[in-house]
């Protein structure tokens, strides 16, 4: 068997007015053939999975391509049409194929196509023909289309929010393509999309109604006859027809079970929707809760800057508040490439004096005036080696600058954008969480992998911005209609 590995992922935010080009993939992961293996073989990534997979089960794998951009608006149709073309040029070029395993996102939006997974996926199928094996895997925060999963043999999503089993549902692809090329299996899927909306921090599956869903879906995995089964809350940054959560179930062979199970999962998700809504607090409240925490460090989750959510990364509302409080010794992570390049013309040990973030538009806040000493200058580059939400392994924040402020601040600016994935963004900085009595976190749930384990507290917070935590936040023109708790519904 020959099967070929390829992934397209962006997941795009409606509300980001900071379009996605070919360099911001560039920036992040763009590899072409032989050079994604050894970026993606070890990553605790589905790629991994799927690289890992062909050893496991005996057949040879054909790297295609691998894009992966981190999250922001809508990508051009330019760059849509760049990587999706050299997708299907790849494929015609490979040779004779038995099947293929693609990663895609799931909420990618691009200019010409609101659907541009969905595009893909249809592109593809037209390409390899109505009977060529295609195992589709997909982020949580996908809003599955019918395209999407009518032009796959089947379908699989991750199970975890944060996503630190991505690995697991690559190498659950490769087995089940390689049962369906040989045969043994006959895949057949359907999908329901239940009429709600789930809150951003009510998603995370160590807890409540979400690990209840989980564990159902697990349950339903490993019946007789279910091949798999998948529940996505969907991406609510993304004001798309197909907006919304979905259940997915694989059955081996029998559509009416596929469709049966598939409207049960959903129902058990509806009956929880209360469970699955949340009320946060404003910046206020949560650093005062914060700064009279006994133990720290505190972290709180900037929800509305949520970088792994389409948000710039440069909010300053939280800043203005510990400063307006006078809360001392906090850390803050800034995109602020102008600032760095500051910082880098003063030099280390160095003062300077700086206007920080709110650089990419009025809703994140105003540049914030700051002073301090330079503390670092490093070339932003790090490696996380545990499974952590993205599943990545190389890590990249572009030139990055340290400053030390008199009120104890260390303020961190980036040249590249970079969600809080991982803890080792800090402490290949040589900061230490534990000194700090406040950690501002470009993130909702995500970044909990990394910062649970040091935090004393975590407190997600309300703030505005282009991943502002609910959806009620927002005003939508594409959304399916009725969507609790948008809507009644009957």
């Amino acid at each position: 068997m020959r099967i070929a590995l390829a992934g397209f992922m962006h997941e795009s935010n409606t509300f980001s007015e900071v379009p996605t080009t070919l360099q911001q993939f560039r920036d992040a992961s763009l590899k072409y053939g032989p050079d994604l293996i050894p970026v993606w073989k070890d990553a605790h990534h589905e790629m991994g999975g799927f690289i890992q997979g062909a050893k496991d089960n005996g057949f040879e794998a054909v790297p295609i391509l691998m894009g992966q951009a981190t999250p922001s608006g809508p990508v051009t149709e330019e760059t849509y049409e760049k990587i999706a073309g050299d997708l299907l040029d790849g494929l015609r070029q490979a040779g004779p194929l038995d099947g293929l395993l693609l990663a895609l996102h799931g909420a990618m939006v691009c200019d010409a196509h609101p659907d541009a997974d969905g595009e893909t996926m249809q592109r593809l199928r037209v390409e390899l023909g109505p009977d060529f094996p295609v195992i589709l895997t997909l982020d949580l925060h996908t809003n599955v289309s019918p395209r999407m999963v009518g032009n796959a043999t089947a379908t699989i999503t991750y199970r975890t929010y944060p996503h630190i089993k991505q690995r697991d549902r690559g190498l659950e692809a490769a087995v089940l393509i390689a049962q369906t090329v040989r045969g043994d299996v006959h895949p057949v899927q359907a999908l329901r999309k239940p009429p709600l909306l789930l809150h951003i921090v009510q998603q995370y599956t160590g807890a409540g109604a979400m690990a209840e869903i989980v564990a159902e879906v697990e349950r339903l995995a490993n019946s007789p006859g279910i091949l798999s089964a998948s529940f996505a809350p969907g991406y609510i940054y993304a004001d798309v027809a197909e907006m919304g959560p979905t259940a997915i179930v694989v059955a081996d062979g029998d559509r009416d079970r596929a469709e049966a199970e598939a409207q049960r999962l959903a129902d058990f998700v509806w009956e929880r929707r209360e469970a699955l809504n949340a009320t946060l607090p404003d910046p206020e409240t949560a650093v005062r809760e914060a700064a009279a925490h006994p133990t720290r460090p505190v972290s709180l989750m900037d929800c509305g800057d949520n970088i792994g959510g389409g948000s710039p990364g440069d909010s300053t509302i939280l800043l203005s508040e510990i400063l307006k409080q006078g809360v001392p010794d906090c850390l803050i992570v800034l995109y602020d490439p102008e600032a760095v390049r500051a910082c880098a013309g003063a030099g280390v040990l160095n003062t300077v004096k700086l206007d920080v973030g709110g650089k990419t538009d009025s809703r994140h806040g105003e540049p914030v005036s700051i002073q301090g000493r330079v503390r670092m200058i490093a070339d932003g580059k790090y490696i996380e080696p545990e499974p952590r939400h993205g599943g990545r392994r190389f890590h990249n924040t572009g030139l990055t600058a340290v400053v030390e402020t008199p009120e104890g601040h260390l303020i961190v600016l980036n040249s590249l954008r970079e969600a809080p994935m991982s803890l080792q963004q800090i402490l290949s900085l040589g900061i230490r969480p534990e000194t700090r009595q406040i950690i501002v976190v470009k993130g909702a749930t995500a970044p909990r992998a990394a910062y649970d384990p040091v935090s004393a507290k975590v407190i997600p917070v309300d703030t505005p911005g282009a991943s502002a935590a609910g959806p009620e936040s927002f005003t939508y023109y594409n959304r399916p209609k009725p969507l609790y708790p948008l809507d009644p519904v009957d």
